[in-house]
């Protein structure tokens, strides 16, 4: 039962992120680095510990998910740029986000990344 409740709550989490980029990317309204930041902190347990790792279909890989549909990559390349060089000691696990969740952010996630390449 408490598999149910896990896998249940993983869903919504899910779907709310992505309505809320939907709501926000269909509005016109430019996305800010906070909802960058607020997504990739889903995967704080595996930031700070490297583990466990994560998995598709949990919160992180669902927020990672919502940061490919955000569709702005240039934009999300640049916060994800601003959080690897503030978290430097974390910056490889944050790195390794996207392909431990099976996405493609179409860029990758290092410090020599030129986010002004990404269309």
């Amino acid at each position: 039962m408490e598999m149910v409740k896990q896998k249940a709550s993983t869903v919504v989490v899910g779907v709310l992120m992505w309505v809320i980029i939907k709501a926000v990317c269909g509005s016109g309204a430019s996305i800010e680095c906070s909802t960058v930041t607020s997504l990739v902190s889903t995967c704080s347990t595996f930031i700070a510990d490297g583990s466990p790792d994560p998995l598709p279909g949990t919160p992180c890989c669902d927020a990672m998910v919502s940061l490919n549909a955000i569709g702005d990559q240039r934009f999300v390349c640049r916060c994800m740029m601003g959080l690897i060089s503030t978290n430097g000691p974390n910056a490889t696990a944050i790195a390794t986000l996207p392909g431990f969740c099976g996405v493609s952010l179409g860029f990758i996630i290092d410090p020599n990344t030129d986010c002004s390449l990404i269309f």
